[in-house]
């Protein structure tokens, strides 16, 4: 059997490191916020992602992104800075049950050490989804997160339908 090269083992996994865009996500924007010569410049990118468990809720996420040479190659560590906002887009159905704090999108934010989690919770007293992102380091977290909450209501067009209930399993 013929080993791999360093090169090539290096290549295959700069290639999976910098496909940091998860399935599921679907870019809605890009704005660049810092110029660099001659590489990519650093930028804010906004993404719309659905709750596999939860129909009829959109979430739209905010975040910062390196540019530069590291940046392009996948290996600059990005900032915390992020935002959230999910809404009701549609008549809302819990498909499966789900555990208090169940992860629902996560993103690399650096090579190894650091990523992006969205979190999903339910405020039962007011019958809403809460989610919640923020960015998790091995060593050194941040503070920084972003709160969304979803009211689950009737939709247009099927008020004579039950509504769902925020419930754990």
């Amino acid at each position: 059997m013929k080993a791999r090269s360093p090169i090539s083992n290096i290549t295959v996994l700069l290639i999976t490191f910098c496909l940091s865009v998860p399935l599921g996500a679907r870019e809605i924007a890009e704005v660049d916020t810092k110029w660099r010569p001659l590489s990519p410049d650093d930028t804010i990118r906004v993404e719309v992602f659905e709750d596999e468990k939860v129909e009829g809720v959109a979430c739209y996420l905010s975040r910062a992104e390196k540019g530069g040479y590291s940046g392009a190659l996948g290996m600059a560590e990005d900032t915390s800075d992020a935002s959230l906002d999910c809404q009701q887009v549609g008549p809302i159905k819990i498909v499966k049950a789900f555990k208090k704090g169940e992860q629902v999108f996560r993103e690399r934010r650096s090579l190894i050490f650091k990523s992006m989690k969205v979190l999903r919770y339910c405020d039962s007293a007011h019958n809403a989804l809460v989610y919640l992102v923020y960015s998790e380091k091995v060593i050194d977290g941040s503070p920084k997160n972003s709160v969304s909450a979803v009211p689950i209501g009737p939709w247009s067009g099927t008020e004579s339908e039950p509504l769902a209930t925020c419930t754990y399993k």
